[in-house]
């Protein structure tokens, strides 16, 4: 059988080659330029989703931890910008405009909103002028008596206690601290009236940590028991200044506005002397805000003519007025002027008592 040759140009094998090669460089560029738009596309999509999400998006939805801790930060930024931006933009309004710029909006605080009360009473009020001279604090305001104060605790006080019962009359002038011994408080009373004491204050205690304050005016009363939070001692304070003198501090008392709150604050103004000695530069600070009372203790600096800078002293505490009582205390027969009740009287968050 005879075979028979073909020739086969160059040209014509050129052509296969080359025909073939493009094909296989084609696929392979389709498939990175794929791949890179692919990559591209994913990008703008993350820089999209992330600082514009949708309406019903919630960051808790999220479950990776670490991703959920990352978009509420960015969340939280970015409502930063936008307020500051407000901020800058009403600024910039309100110089061009001047004097005819409108006035600052106040904002809404529970305390702005406080509900009308009409046992709140103007000092200047003759029949409250008449009140305050003939009630139990008239001798001690009219200069006839000294504060004499007598700190006591419970029965078996433990050593927080006892601290706190010692820094307390560092800061009250003409203070003594006396262990109870398991005494009945209606047998300690006529002996602190004997001895010419105006105050008697009890300490009590759950847990090894003071949770109760009985404030007790002699010898005719009024009687308040406190609830005691958030002591805090010398030792526990961070930059806090070195320990107090004996001089007489000076004492503040805000937001006492109500009729029962002017009984307290006069409670509180009577434990110290009317004439408080400026060389200590200490002043003891009765804060009332929404029926609690935040008790500081400061020393203020005078670091030039213009700038006054103060130190903590410590200790610091909050109280919470449970009742008030006439006279003397009497747990059993005593008449009280004023209940916590908390169902009833908290109830609504604007309204408050003292």
């Amino acid at each position: 059988m005879d075979i028979t040759e073909v020739p086969v140009s160059e040209d014509s094998k050129g052509k296969k080659k080359k025909n073939k090669k493009p094909k296989m460089k084609s696929k392979a560029g389709n498939g990175e330029a794929e791949k890179k738009q692919q990559e591209v596309v994913v990008v703008e999509n993350m820089e999209k989703s992330e600082p514009a999400f949708p309406p019903s998006f919630s960051v808790s939805e999220i479950k990776n931890k670490q991703r959920r801790h990352f978009m509420f930060m960015k969340l939280k930024q970015e409502k930063r910008k936008q307020k500051m931006q407000l901020k800058k933009k009403k600024k910039k309004e309100r110089e061009a405009l001047g004097d005819k710029a409108p006035p600052k909006e106040v904002p809404k605080t529970i305390e702005n909103q406080r509900v009308y009360d009409e046992t709140v009473v103007d000092p200047e009020d003759e029949e409250v002028a008449f009140d305050e001279g003939t009630d139990e604090f008239s001798a001690y305001f009219n200069g006839l008596t000294n504060p004499k104060v007598l700190i006591t605790t419970s029965d078996r006080p433990r050593g927080r206690t006892v601290r706190f019962c010692e820094q307390l009359a560092t800061v009250i002038p003409n203070a003594h601290v006396y262990y109870r011994r398991g005494l009945a408080l209606k047998r300690v009373i006529p002996q602190c009236i004997a001895r010419d004491f105006t105050y008697l204050i009890v300490i009590n205690e759950d847990r090894k940590v003071p949770n109760g304050m009985v404030l007790c005016h002699l010898p005719d009363g009024p009687t308040a028991h406190f609830k005691v939070s958030s002591v805090r001692l010398r030792k526990e304070m961070k930059r806090r200044g070195k320990d107090p003198t004996e001089h007489s501090p000076e004492v503040i008392l805000n937001n006492f506005t109500t009729r029962l709150g002017h009984s307290i604050g006069r409670l509180f103004a009577a434990l110290f002397p009317q004439d408080p000695q400026f060389v200590g530069r200490q002043v003891a600070t009765f804060h009332n805000q929404r029926d609690f009372i935040f008790f500081r203790f400061h020393r203020y600096i005078f670091k030039n003519e213009k700038r006054v800078g103060i130190q903590e002293l410590g200790p610091r505490f909050t109280l919470k007025l449970r009742s008030l009582q006439k006279g003397t205390f009497d747990s059993k027969f005593g008449e009280y002027e004023w209940v916590l009740k908390r169902h009833e009287m908290d109830a609504c968050r604007r309204k408050f008592q003292l």
